[in-house]
């Protein structure tokens, strides 16, 4: 049963839907939060099969529209990472607050940015029983940016090379103006100087988007996994060309023995073959072979009658 919900943060209202399964018992639940850009409460097409699936395995599900998306009020383009992860915090208040569902048995899923969102969220919290990184990257937006625009680049038919180097040297001087905290003439006369394969990218950017991506491009989530007080699920798809797998599963795993790192704290890594970034396969028409029984086997492994 879907029942479309609001609830608020810092004076903005974000607008969602609460899918809870049948039976009158209370439930675990989830908080899903979507990726880059406008996302709404689906993400795109990507969160209605797995809240389907979920909800199907008794687990209630919470998702909902971005700052500024759908029927959410605000706008992401003003926000931080801080400001989506407390986004996503009140999120779960709200679904632990709902009688259906048991408080101590809800946590959060985060794809792509969502990921860096939910990860700041939960290392702000000692309540969040478990988080889940869903092409989540372990590194900087920068650098995550960087990786993806490469394999675009190669993709680009007749280029070479040379010409990738000097289109990522561009994306490499651009980055550094973000540092210096250029204004978005200076950023827009970096990307176009000289002009390379860059400069089309850059051009799709405005000056407000500008804002938003220097104010994220050097956030690090490794300092968020190692506060971590819960155990993290970190799923990708092993040909995601956007966000580099194997520094990822490094930068988690190696957080995971830092000396500082809670005793409760665990990572479990999924990668699953031939998957791209929304770990789906057959040209992204279906989500990867045992994806989801992974992913609600996990849940459900740590959502028994322990919760509250």
């Amino acid at each position: 049963m879907a029942e479309n919900v609001t609830f608020t943060n810092a004076g903005v209202v974000l607008a969602g839907s609460l899918t809870l399964p049948e039976g009158g018992a209370p439930t675990p639940g989830v908080v899903m939060v979507g990726g880059s850009g406008p996302s709404d409460r689906d993400n795109d097409t990507h969160f209605p099969p797995i809240r389907r699936h979920l909800v199907d395995a008794g687990i209630a599900v919470l998702s909902y529209d971005k700052r500024g998306v759908g029927e959410s009020s605000g706008d992401w383009l003003d926000a931080t990472i801080d400001d989506l992860a407390s986004d996503a915090a009140a999120a779960l208040d709200f679904l632990r607050a709902r009688p259906e569902v048991r408080s101590g048995a809800v946590g959060l899923f985060g794809h792509s940015e969502g990921g860096w969102v939910v990860l700041r969220a939960a290392a702000l919290r000692d309540d969040v029983p478990w988080v889940v990184t869903n092409g989540g990257p372990g590194t900087t937006p920068a650098v995550q940016d960087r990786y993806a625009l490469a394999n675009a680049l190669r993709r680009t038919e007749g280029i070479t090379d040379e010409e990738v180097d000097a289109a990522l040297a561009g994306y490499d001087r651009v980055v550094e103006a973000g540092r210096r905290d250029a204004d978005f003439a200076e950023a827009l006369r970096i990307a176009q100087s000289p002009p390379t394969a860059f400069s089309e990218h850059a051009a799709e950017v405005d000056e407000r988007l500008w804002a938003f991506l220097k104010r994220k491009q050097d956030h690090d989530p490794v300092p968020d996994a190692v506060r971590l007080r819960c155990p993290h699920l970190a799923l990708f798809g092993a040909a995601d060309d956007v966000v580099p797998v194997a520094d990822s599963v490094h930068l988690f795993t190696a957080a995971a023995c830092h000396p500082d790192r809670d005793p409760r704290a665990s990572v479990a890594v999924g990668v699953f073959p031939g998957a791209d970034h929304r770990v789906r396969t057959d040209g992204g028409t279906r989500l990867a072979p045992g994806y989801l029984d992974a992913l609600t086997r996990w849940i459900t492994d740590r959502t028994d009658d322990r919760g509250a």
